[in-house]
């Protein structure tokens, strides 16, 4: 459930920076950005809910007709369970059919896994074969003003960071595919057998073996899982409520989400270039 401060929020239609907990003014400055992508900066993969949500269900209900109940709480969990492996929420859709006990072929998750990229692997091709032919811009399948926003980070030297809950290879292939392989140091998807969290481990080593105090690092993305970590090692959080179908504006479903794990502050998208950056860097160098 959300809390009363989350549902008490209110914004305009209009409204393109949401600032939810104001920054302390005196911080260390900002030396590293770790970015989700899927949705945070790509759309090539816009639309994935619409094609596991009905997968679970037909899993979970097997040969028997699907109550509504069951797509609420398939809803529910893909809601929640944005920016983690997708191993994890297959694990979930495998402990379902047996709870739910209805369909009498059960799978392990590692199978769920395989059938649910396979689903989803046509529209991202599709969108992949468009780009690299030509046929349409790379801008045409990335959120509103992240090529910008990605060139004033990089001019103002701060190091940049990709870790996304989308198998190691996938979001390699993507990220270079929308030609943005000079941006990061480091790009790091889900391990394709294992259960790992890459936000997590990207984290761990900026904060603790890097020695990066945690405002020193930022977090941006458009998932729970992003920003509860940001907020767990101090960092500074930053939702993005994309609509990933306009590619620009802000998406109230995702506003409360973002704000209830902890974002500092929620964007729809990264048209506001100069606003963002100067948020982000307000500190006194030392």
């Amino acid at each position: 459930m959300l809390n009363d401060d989350v549902m008490s929020l209110t914004f305009s239609p209009d409204t393109t920076f949401l600032t939810l907990t104001p920054l302390p003014e005196e911080r260390p400055p900002l030396r590293a950005v770790l970015f989700d992508f899927d949705g945070t900066i790509s759309t090539l993969r816009e639309g994935w809910p619409a094609i596991m949500a009905p997968m679970m269900v037909e899993m979970i209900a097997g040969p028997t007709a699907p109550t509504e109940a069951l797509r609420e709480e398939v809803a529910a969990y893909i809601d929640r369970s944005t920016g983690i492996q997708t191993i994890h929420q297959m694990a979930w859709l495998a402990e379902t059919v047996a709870r739910y006990g209805l369909n009498p072929e059960t799978r392990d998750a590692w199978w769920y896994k395989a059938e649910y990229l396979r689903r989803l692997k046509a529209p991202v091709e599709a969108r992949a074969a468009r780009v690299t032919a030509g046929a349409s811009p790379r801008e045409a399948f990335m959120i509103a003003g992240s090529l910008a926003f990605l060139d004033a980070l990089r001019a103002a030297g701060i190091a940049m960071y990709v870790a996304s809950g989308t198998d190691h290879p996938d979001v390699v292939r993507e990220v270079g595919i929308l030609g943005l392989n000079d941006y990061f140091v480091e790009v790091a998807g889900a391990p394709p057998e294992a259960m790992n969290c890459s936000k997590e481990a990207v984290l761990r080593r900026l904060t603790v073996e890097a020695g990066l105090r945690g405002p020193e690092v930022a977090v941006i993305g458009d998932g729970r899982v992003e920003i509860a970590l940001a907020r767990e090692v101090g960092a500074i959080a930053l939702g993005v409520a994309s609509d990933e179908v306009a590619r620009q504006g802000m998406n109230p479903a995702k506003v409360g989400k973002l704000a209830e794990a902890g974002a500092h502050a929620v964007i729809g998208d990264f048209r506001e270039t100069d606003r963002l950056v100067a948020w982000l860097r307000h500190a006194k160098e030392s």
